[in-house]
């Protein structure tokens, strides 16, 4: 090989790792997530619940509520956060029907809108995150959030897969322990 071919060559290659590099850094711009701040996406209320789509859960409240969820409407956004309708009956009767949001990457929970007895929904004033707190009267929260949505702050499988954690009373949590 002559000089002037060895020199082309070598040029060549350096301009190839150049654009490979530059190819690179612009991949990793795309796609690296950690550098983008987290987005939620706009919900879209669901249909009022049918007595034939609630799936009860244990909450260990203080016993003056049952909670069911409305398993037609249990969805993992875009933004990852798992949205479902939560019905709450008291021992008395009353009936309180919510569509809210659990975001497991932190821990929180999310209030959009209380159904109506005509089947309508009003958005709630509420519209911020929280935290998950699980020694208080809102511990069905945290039982969704660690027996059946989240696993280690990331959201735990396909609304399917939630909906038939709940429907076979099946908690990740016993599960750890059998």
């Amino acid at each position: 090989m002559t000089a002037g071919c060895f020199r082309a060559a070598l040029v060549g290659s350096v301009m190839l790792l150049a654009l490979s590099a530059q190819g690179q850094s612009r991949f990793e711009e795309e796609f690296d997530d950690k550098d983008k701040p987290w987005q939620e996406i706009a919900i879209q209320l669901p249909a009022p619940p049918k007595p034939e789509n609630l799936l009860p859960f244990y909450a260990n409240s203080a016993g003056t509520q049952s909670f069911a969820i409305d398993a037609a409407s249990v969805t993992r956004g875009a933004d990852n956060v798992v949205r479902y309708t939560l019905v709450a009956t008291s021992d008395g009767g009353a009936r309180n029907v919510s569509y809210e949001g659990i975001r497991c990457e932190n821990y929180e929970r999310k209030l959009y809108a209380f159904g109506q007895a005509d089947g309508s929904w009003s958005r709630s004033r509420r519209d911020q995150w929280e935290k998950i707190a699980t020694h208080t009267l809102h511990r069905h929260h945290a039982v969704l959030a660690k027996d059946y949505f989240c696993q280690q702050l990331t959201v735990a499988g396909t609304p399917e897969q939630m909906v038939a954690r709940i429907r076979s009373n099946r908690p990740m949590t016993s599960q750890l322990y059998k």
